[in-house]
């Protein structure tokens, strides 16, 4: 066993640290506060609501050079609503910023 073998499963001892702290950490804290998780589980979905508006408003074409990479329909229709997500996200937050300097200005 060398060097490199014992760094990555060190790696994998940290990773699997981090993601029981992930699931964790937040219980603890919604426990301690109910009331902030009705925010979190708003905010979640309003996430989930656009990903569906995003999901029926995705097209489902496939072209040949798609086919041969292995993509279904499906999968192409996932692909569609994951950047048609990505964009309404990256527009939401752009007006946000502009928004909230805009009201910091006016005060």
């Amino acid at each position: 066993m060398d060097l490199i073998d014992i760094g990555i499963y060190i790696s994998y001892v940290l990773l699997f640290l981090a993601v029981v702290a992930m699931v964790v950490l937040p219980l603890m804290n919604a426990i301690k506060a109910p009331g902030d998780m009705a925010k979190s589980g708003m905010g979640v979905g309003a996430l989930l609501v656009l990903f569906i508006i995003a999901y029926l408003i995705s097209g489902s074409e496939v072209t040949m050079a798609q086919q041969a990479a292995g993509v279904t329909e499906s999968g192409s229709k996932l692909i569609g609503a994951g950047l048609t997500m990505f964009y309404f996200v990256f527009v939401i937050a752009i007006v946000s910023m502009i928004y909230s300097e805009i009201s910091k200005a006016l005060k």
